[in-house]
């Protein structure tokens, strides 16, 4: 009956219109004080000790990562060293554009800046090679989707600190499914390009194909920083993102001088006041967690599913089916702080590995991500196409079903992800 009243009181708030954080704070509040006995000292208490965990100050320093390397002609490079590789195949620009984003998403951990990053460049290009401006607005949009999939990813330091599952064991199992989908979104961006006959560009020689290596080469070193200390045991996940921050700062303003001084308060500034929105959705969802379990949900959850005979690969669908159908409603941060504590402790029972089912969210919030009406993606790539929603959410179907078959393999085949984990952990 609890549990009832908890969910009709926090999806009527959102009905209004208003902010997930606010909807999850005054759900907790109004039942906390209406409904229990618990002291509002205790509710203060756990507000600050929520958000006492160390690898949330990972979550602002990707961010400041992020904005530095947007900003600092990190994404250019990387666009023209991309080209360079796959120009000459069918589609070569849109190849570029998989390749180049698979390469930002490896340095900024955030969809939305891998979109604006990559897209804000390369679809101009693309319109003027003569590719039509559909077909460059569903391989940016999904292709920026591996910005959250492939390490350093926000949203995976959002589901450790919700689960108490290792960063960098979730960082390490997110390489090879990032690979694995970058490479199938590009086979499907080549298919089409193949079918449609969409041009080609001129092959470069190894010398040039040096040069533009040489160039990038000071941003795609970050992904040896990052990756590397993290492999070795240099740094934890935490301090990785610190480094990131410092490296992606020293690189935009003192190497590629694309940014000046005089920029970097403005960058500071964006990453401060997005580094507090995400913050004040992790508290508010942290006091959530709180209630749901004070209250047995999650127990009775798994009691109730085990009790019916439900198995892994059921639950894992019912699972899959929850989160897409969250994904039409909420973004990526609020989900996972929403459900992750409610459905991890199920899959604990039912025996599913904690870093297998944190990919599966991962590919799950991807898939939300390119779909309407909340698919943060698409309104981001809506703003440099100047496409509609509607006319977007047709651009990108072949690559969001091509997206829909990995998860199914992701879900069913854990060892894709737990492959590597288990080769560098244990």
């Amino acid at each position: 009956m609890n549990a009832a009243i908890i969910f009709v009181l926090l999806f009527g708030l959102m009905l209004t219109g208003m902010p997930i954080s606010i909807s999850l704070g005054l759900t907790v509040l109004t039942f906390l004080f209406t409904m229990t006995d618990v002291p509002i000292q205790s509710v203060a208490l756990k507000l600050f000790t929520g958000i006492e965990k160390f690898e949330i100050m990972a979550i602002p320093f990707f961010i400041l990562a992020g904005n530095f390397l947007t900003h600092g002609g990190v994404a250019r490079r990387m666009i023209n060293f991309a080209t360079a590789m796959v120009g000459h195949w069918h589609g070569g620009l849109a190849l570029a554009g998989v390749m180049a984003c698979a390469l930002f998403a490896a340095v900024s951990g955030s969809s939305p800046a891998t979109v604006v990053a990559i897209g804000s460049i390369i679809l101009p290009a693309m319109v003027r090679q003569g590719f039509p401006n559909k077909f460059g607005a569903g391989v940016i949009t999904t292709s920026g989707a591996l910005g959250i999939l492939i390490p350093p990813s926000i949203v995976m330091v959002m589901y450790s600190v919700s689960t108490n599952t290792s960063v960098g064991k979730l960082f390490m199992a997110g390489v090879v499914p990032g690979l694995m989908l970058a490479f199938l979104l590009g086979l499907t961006t080549w298919y089409l390009a193949r079918k449609n006959n969409y041009p080609r560009l001129p092959k470069a020689s190894w010398a040039e194909r040096g040069v533009a290596f040489r160039k990038s080469g000071w941003g795609l070193f970050l992904i040896v920083i990052v990756m590397g200390g993290i492999y070795s045991g240099v740094f934890t996940p935490t301090e990785a993102a610190a480094m990131a921050a410092v490296y992606a700062f020293i690189i935009a303003v003192f190497v590629y001088k694309d940014m000046g001084l005089k920029q970097v308060p403005k960058v500071l500034l964006d990453s401060a006041s997005m580094s507090a929105m995400l913050l004040y959705i992790i508290t508010n969802a942290v006091l959530f967690s709180f209630l749901v379990t004070s209250e047995n949900i999650p127990q009775a959850m798994a009691a109730m599913i085990t009790d019916s005979g439900l198995g892994p690969i059921t639950f894992l669908l019912v699972v899959n089916v929850l989160l897409l159908l969250a994904g039409n409603v909420m973004e990526p941060s609020s989900i996972v702080l929403i459900m992750a504590p409610i459905l991890f402790p199920v899959a604990m029972k039912l025996g599913i590995d904690p870093v297998h089912f944190g990919i599966l969210i991962v590919v799950n919030m991807e898939v939300g991500m390119c779909h309407p009406p909340v698919g943060l993606n698409l309104y981001v790539a809506s703003g440099i196409t100047k496409m509609g929603i509607t006319e977007l959410t047709i651009a990108v179907m072949p690559w969001l079903l091509t997206m829909l078959a990995f998860l199914a393999l992701i879900t069913y085949v854990p060892q894709i992800s737990l492959w590597l984990p288990n080769l560098v952990f244990d």
